[in-house]
Formats: structure tokens, sequence, C-alpha cells
């Protein structure tokens, strides 16, 4: 049987580097880990935000990740632990991500898809799903009754 691989999410993706112990960045909220982590592969400083944008943004899976896409272009490995959103890329400060109400329930309906790279999932409340529900038709309409001969 193969290994059942997780839907992956920030906090394991942005981990100390060797020889740090990976427990390390135990204690850092999620959302602030990709700071760390570029700082240390970039060898620079990376300015956090301080302040919250005032912006929303839907979370999303992409090929077995949570993702957030930011309006300049760039995207980070997300997690509902912590739902903030900061791109390291434009600079942009704190932005709120809206998860689904069970994450959980969602990471094993797309694990249900035997393919990690196939496992995507969209909130339907999200205007960029591109698999929009069919807007409600209403009622059916009464049928004709038969011609009279």
């Amino acid at each position: 049987m193969p290994p059942i691989i997780r839907v992956v999410r920030a906090e394991a993706v942005y981990t100390p580097p060797p020889p740090e112990p990976v427990t390390a960045w135990s204690g850092v909220p999620a959302a602030e880990l990709v700071y760390l982590y570029m700082e240390t592969r970039t060898q620079r400083r990376i300015t956090r935000p301080t302040e919250p944008t005032g912006d929303t943004y839907y979370a999303r899976i992409n090929q077995n990740r949570w993702v957030a896409d930011c309006y300049c272009g760039s995207a980070q490995v997300v997690s509902p632990t912590d739902p903030r959103y900061g791109c390291v890329e434009c600079g942009w400060g704190w932005s709120a991500l809206i998860f689904p109400a069970d994450a959980t329930a969602v990471e094993t309906q797309v694990m249900l898809e035997p393919r990690p790279a196939l496992r995507n999932w969209w909130h339907a409340d999200d205007p960029l799903n591109p698999v929009q529900p069919d807007p409600d038709p209403g009622p059916e309409p009464e049928p004709e009754p038969p011609e009279e001969p």
C-alpha cells in the first residue's frame, strides 16, 4: 500500500535549514514562517508586515498545497492554523484569509484523489473559482396541457 500523502501546509514547507533542528521555528505562527524561510535562503532581511491591509483573500488547494495568491501575482503556501497572508515578494501587509469552515474535511475529500498533483480545491464563494456553481434556474415550468383533437 502506498504511503498517505497529506495536503501540505506552511508548517511543512517553511522549515529551518540544517543544521538547525526542525523544531527551531515551532513557536512561530504559520503565516510568519515564510519570512524566516526567505531570509535564510536569500541571506537578507525581509520586512515583516505590522498592520493589516484590510484585504481578504480566499485560500485554496493547488496541487496538494494550501496556497494564497497576492494581487502582485505571487503566491505562498499558507495554513488554516493562521489565517493571515503577507507577501514576501511585493511586501503587501497582512491580509485576512478565508478558509473553509472545516479545512480538515476538505483535505480528507481532496485526498481521495490518489495523485497529489491533481488535488485542487477552490472555495465556492471565491470569485476567482474557475468552476462557478450554476445559478438557480428557478422552478420548473408547468407542462403544457395536451391539445384536444
